[in-house]
């Protein structure tokens, strides 16, 4: 570090490079469909490796422009691994500590990446999902309220907001206004949420598919089956025409397909919306419309590399 930089720049030139991903071709999975182009944010090009860069780094800023993440706060939120990822990077640039409630059974990457940020960890039931680790949140928040910056990104408008400030014109201005549908799996919610509404928009028309796991049992990371989970705050029922349910096991199977047949190696929730989006673009066809959908990839392969399924044939 040379003597002019500071943590605030440090900070200021990580946050720069938050958002403005590609718009990636699936050209591969649509050549037999006439009339349908279907795309997808390759959102692993952030810093921190996912989409929730964009989430983390929007409360955290709301955060610190309010006074709730003063110095001296530690910062603390539930997490299935990537927005926790996205904090344990900003509280390692910005120098604030960070500590995650984690179900214990998520990938070894994760757990690597995270230990290499310095944060701090209390691992949950795994067999709780998501679910047990906000409860853990909630918990260590109420114990000690003068140490906590509680984030809560379930509840958080500023989740949301992220994508309504970044992801949704993104789209926009890289589609030239052609989009008809988006696609995205559901969370916390907020990637969906705020990029509906920022659509909306600019094309009241446009279709929006939310995408979920089919079972409460199922092994799509950070995904919510939300009949049967703790429903986030920010969730918007309404927004949705429809939503597609996707097994465990056809996400799995395109994850390998795009890694053996495109060459693209994505993660499991990001497989999981290109089964969805598939299926959208697959109704469009037959129904003889022409479409141009768009879903959001979150991470790539490399935090999954572990998972026994890809030496399954």
């Amino acid at each position: 570090m040379t003597p002019v930089e500071s943590a605030e720049q440090i900070g200021s030139s990580l946050l720069e490079r938050i958002g403005n991903t590609p718009l990636i071709r699936l050209d591969g999975l649509v050549r037999d469909l006439d009339g349908v182009n279907l795309l997808a944010k390759a959102e692993w090009v952030n810093p921190g490796g996912s989409v929730k860069d964009r989430a983390a780094a929007s409360m955290v800023l709301d955060a610190q422009k309010s006074g709730r993440l003063a110095p001296g706060k530690t910062l603390l939120d539930a997490t299935s691994g990537n927005t926790g990822i996205a904090y344990a990077m900003l509280g390692a640039a910005l120098g604030f500590p960070v500590l995650l409630a984690m179900p214990s059974n998520v990938s070894p990457e994760r757990k690597h990446i995270l230990r290499a940020y310095g944060a701090g960890i209390e691992w949950t039931d795994p067999d709780l999902g998501s679910d047990g680790a906000i409860r853990r949140a909630q918990a260590l928040a109420a114990e000690d309220p003068d140490r906590f910056c509680y984030m809560d990104q379930y509840s958080n408008d500023a989740n949301w907001r992220a994508h309504y400030r970044t992801t949704g014109p993104e789209i926009w201005r890289q589609t030239e206004g052609t989009i008809t549908h988006f696609v995205a799996g559901l969370g916390t919610s907020g990637t969906f949420t705020g990029t509906v509404r920022r659509l909306r928009e600019l094309n009241p028309s446009l279709k929006a598919v939310s995408m979920q796991p089919d079972s409460p049992f199922h092994g799509l990371e950070g995904l919510k089956h939300m009949a049967t989970a703790l429903v986030p705050a920010i969730y918007d029922r309404q927004l949705a025409d429809w939503t597609e349910e996707v097994e465990t096991e056809s996400a799995y199977a395109m994850a390998k397909r795009l890694g053996r047949e495109e060459g693209l190696l994505i993660g499991i929730s990001a497989a999981a919306a290109v089964v969805a989006s598939l299926r959208v673009a697959r109704a469009e066809a037959a129904a003889g419309r022409r479409a141009t959908i768009v879903t959001v990839l979150p991470d790539s392969a490399d935090k999954y590399l572990s998972e026994r399924f890809w030496e399954e044939e």
